[in-house]
C-alpha cells in the first residue's frame, strides 16, 4: 500500500476529529469511498486508519471529561471562596454533579436537628412533587444507611436492595420519581454526618469508582459551604449580641478581608498552574510560619487519622496537622510547624489550603494515569505487533521521550510471595504498575501491566548489561512497593520501530528468566539468560551456543590453539572415564603423570572449582557443543 494512499486516507478522519464528530460518523469515509468506486487499496487504507482515529477520539474525549471534572471542582471551590448565597452554591454543586456523572437526577438532603429527621434541601432533574417534599426519619432508606456508616453506598436496583430499611413514604416518593440506580455519599463535618449527596438514574446502572470519588469531592465542597455558612451565621449572631458592636465589626471585617485575600491568592496560584509545594509556601507566608506537605506515610499516624476522621486540623505537640484527602483516601497532610497558638480563622485557612492541595494532587494523579495509559498502550502495540508503521511508532514514542532506535532490554517483573487475598493481590499489582510506570517515565522507557505482573522496555546504557538493568530494576521496584520484586531480562534488542515483533520474542525470554529465578528461589533478584550458565541456553531466545562455549571452556580452546596441546582431548577422555586419571591414561596411551600435569593446567585455566558437580556438568555440555560446532577438530 503506497504512503500517498495512507496519508490521503487519514484526511477524512482528521477532519472528523477536528469538528468533534460522533463515533458513528467514522463509518462514513469507507461507505463514501465504496459508493464512489474507489480502489481496494484506498478502502483498505481507510479501514486501517479508522481504529487509530477512534482511539485518538476516545483519548481526547477522556481528557475533555477529566478537564470538565477538574474545572467544575475548581469553579465550585471558587463559588465557595466567594460564598454569598448558600442555596445558590448547593444548587450549583448538585447541577454540576448531575452533569458530570450524566445521571437523570441529583439531590441533596440535610438533617434537621430540631425535628430529628431528614429533608430534601436541593434537587436537580426531579419531576415528582412528592419526592421533592420528602422528609425521612433517621436511619431510613439508602440515605439512612449512608448517614449511619458515614460511607458511600450504591444500589443498582433500589427496590430489590434489602441492605437498608424500606418505608412506604420513601418507596412511594422514589417510585413517583421512577428512580432505579442510586449513589449516595455522606456530607460530613468533623465526625458528624450532616446530610447526603445523591446521584440517581431511572434505569439500572453501575457507578464507577472514579464517579464515586468525584461525587465525594462535591460532597466535601457542599459540607464546606454549609460549614462556612454556619460560621457566617454564628459570626452575625455574635456581632448582634455583643456590646462593643462597632469594634467587633471592624475586627470581623479585617478577618473577612484576610480570608478573601487568602482565597484569592490560592485561586490565583491554582489558575497559574502552581504545585503542592507552592501552596505550602503561600500559606507559610500568610500564617507567618513554616508549612510543609507531608506524604501520608511521613505524617504522624495518630494525628493524621484523627484529623481525617474529624475533617479539621488537629494539634499534635506544637504542630497543626490538616488532612489532605479526596474521596475518603488520605493523600497526606499540611503540617504547620511550631505554631500552637492558632486562632480559628487561621485554622480554617490551613484547612482550606489542604482542600486546594487535594485538588492539585487529584489533577496530578489524573495526568500521571493518562500518561501511564499512553505508555502502556504503545508497549501493548509493540508486544502484539499491531501497529507496524515505523514512522507512527517513532512519533508515538518521541511524544513519550522514548527512542525506539536505541538498544533496549525487555524486563518481566512480578512481586514475590502469595497475597493473603484477592484484594491484597490487586493492591500489590497496582503498586507495582505505578512504580514501573514511574521508572519507565524517568528512564525514557515504556511500561504496561501484563500476565499478572509488569513488563518494561528500558534503554540499555553505555557499559551496562541486561543483568545490570534487571538488578537495578528489581531494587528500585522492590523499594517502591515495599516488597521483593523479581525481574527477568531479555538479551538486548534493537530496531524496534522496524521490527516490533522482536519485543514479543524478547518478552517471552524475559518471562522464562523470571520463572527460572522463581524456581531457584531467587525472589527479589534480577537476572538475564547469560547468568544461568548452560540453563541460559534453554532460556535465551537466540540460543547463543558459541557464547556459552566461549564463557565455559574458551580459555582451554585458546590454549590448545596457541600451544598445540591436547587439553580438550584430555578433558573428553577424563570425563568419559568417570573422572579417573588411571583409566584416562590408558584411554590416551600416555603416562599417568602426563594426565595429572594436563589436568593441573586445566585447573589453572578454568579455576579451582572446575571439578565441582555444577561446573563439571557445564564443562561436559560445552565440550559436546564444541565438538558439534567444530566437527573437523574431533
Amino acid at each position: 500500500m503506497s504512503s500517498d494512499h495512507v496519508q490521503s486516507a487519514e484526511m477524512p478522519f482528521l477532519e472528523l476529529l477536528a469538528r468533534g464528530a460522533s463515533a458513528d460518523a467514522y463509518e462514513q469515509p469507507e461507505l463514501l469511498a465504496r459508493a464512489e468506486g474507489r480502489p481496494a487499496e484506498w478502502i483498505a487504507a481507510l479501514r486501517q486508519a479508522k481504529p487509530l482515529a477512534l482511539r485518538v477520539r476516545a483519548e481526547l474525549e477522556g481528557r475533555r471529561r477529566r478537564e470538565a471534572e477538574l474545572s467544575a471542582l475548581f469553579e465550585t471551590a471558587h463559588d465557595l471562596a466567594g460564598l454569598r448565597d448558600l442555596d445558590a452554591v448547593l444548587q450549583a454543586i448538585v447541577q454540576r454533579a448531575r452533569s458530570l456523572l450524566g445521571t437523570d437526577v441529583a439531590y441533596l438532603s440535610l438533617h434537621d436537628t430540631e425535628r430529628g429527621d431528614t429533608y430534601m434541601r436541593v434537587t436537580e432533574g426531579s419531576v415528582a412533587a412528592r419526592f421533592q417534599q420528602l422528609r425521612l426519619g433517621m436511619g431510613e432508606g439508602l440515605g439512612g444507611l449512608v448517614a449511619q456508616t458515614a460511607r458511600p453506598y450504591v444500589t443498582d436496583d433500589y427496590f430489590k436492595d434489602d441492605r437498608f430499611q424500606h418505608t412506604l413514604t420513601i418507596d412511594a416518593g422514589v417510585r413517583d420519581e421512577g428512580l432505579v440506580a442510586i449513589l449516595g455519599v455522606p456530607l460530613t463535618l468533623g465526625h458528624h454526618v450532616i446530610g447526603v449527596l445523591f446521584a440517581a438514574d431511572r434505569r439500572a446502572r453501575v457507578f464507577e469508582r472514579e464517579q464515586i470519588a468525584l461525587l465525594g469531592s462535591f460532597a466535601a465542597l457542599a459540607a464546606a459551604a454549609i460549614d462556612t455558612a454556619n460560621l457566617l451565621a454564628e459570626t452575625r449572631s455574635a456581632l448582634a449580641g455583643l456590646e462593643r458592636a462597632n469594634e467587633i465589626i471592624r475586627d470581623r471585617s479585617g478577618v473577612i478581608e484576610r480570608a478573601s485575600d487568602v482565597h484569592d491568592r490560592l485561586a490565583e496560584l491554582v489558575l497559574r498552574g502552581g504545585g503542592v509545594h507552592d501552596v505550602a509556601a503561600a500559606v507559610s507566608e500568610i500564617l507567618d510560619g513554616t508549612v510543609e506537605f507531608a506524604e501520608a506515610a511521613a505524617a504522624p499516624a495518630g494525628a493524621l487519622e484523627k484529623s481525617g476522621a474529624q475533617g479539621h486540623a488537629v494539634l499534635h505537640d506544637d504542630d497543626w496537622i490538616a488532612p489532605v484527602a479526596a474521596g475518603g483516601e488520605l493523600l497526606g497532610a499540611l503540617v504547620l510547624r511550631g505554631h500552637p497558638g492558632l486562632d480559628p480563622v487561621d485554622q480554617r485557612t490551613l484547612e482550606r489550603a489542604a482542600m486546594v492541595t487535594s485538588l492539585l494532587l487529584l489533577a496530578r494523579r489524573s495526568a500521571a494515569e493518562a500518561e501511564q495509559r499512553v505508555r502502556g498502550e504503545l508497549l501493548d502495540d509493540l508486544l502484539d505487533a499491531r501497529d507496524r508503521d515505523p514512522r507512527l511508532l517513532r512519533e508515538r514514542a518521541a511524544r513519550l521521550h522514548a527512542d525506539l532506535d536505541a538498544l533496549h532490554v525487555v524486563l518481566a517483573a512480578r512481586p514475590a510471595g502469595d497475597a493473603a487475598d484477592a484484594e491484597q493481590e490487586t493492591d500489590a499489582r497496582r503498586r507495582l504498575a505505578a512504580a514501573a510506570s514511574h521508572l519507565a517515565a524517568t528512564g525514557h522507557g515504556l511500561a504496561a501491566a501484563r500476565d499478572g505482573g509488569t513488563v518494561l522496555l528500558l534503554p540499555l546504557g553505555s557499559g551496562d548489561t541486561a543483568t545490570d538493568v534487571a538488578r537495578r530494576a528489581a531494587r528500585h521496584l522492590g523499594t517502591a512497593v515495599h516488597a521483593p520484586v523479581t525481574v527477568g531480562a531479555s538479551a538486548p534488542v534493537e530496531d524496534l520501530a522496524t521490527r516490533p515483533e522482536a519485543v514479543a520474542t524478547a518478552y517471552a525470554e524475559a518471562r522464562r528468566c523470571l520463572e527460572a529465578l522463581c524456581v531457584l528461589g531467587r525472589f527479589g533478584d534480577g537476572a538475564a539468560a547469560e547468568d544461568f550458565g548452560f540453563l541460559g541456553l534453554l532460556l535465551a531466545g537466540d540460543r547463543d551456543i558459541p557464547g556459552f562455549v566461549d564463557r565455559t571452556i574458551g580459555e582451554v580452546v585458546a590454549y590448545d590453539r596457541r600451544r598445540g596441546t591436547e587439553l580438550l582431548r584430555t578433558l573428553d577422555a577424563y570425563f568419559a572415564c568417570g573422572m579417573s586419571p588411571a583409566r584416562t591414561k590408558d584411554a590416551l596411551h600416555v603416562h599417568v603423570n602426563t594426565v595429572a600435569q594436563r589436568l593441573e593446567r586445566v585447573g589453572r585455566l578454568l579455576g579451582d572449582d572446575w571439578q565441582s558437580p555444577a561446573r563439571a556438568l557445564e564443562i561436559q555440555l560445552a565440550l559436546r557443543l564444541h565438538r558439534l560446532s567444530a566437527p573437523e577438530q574431533r
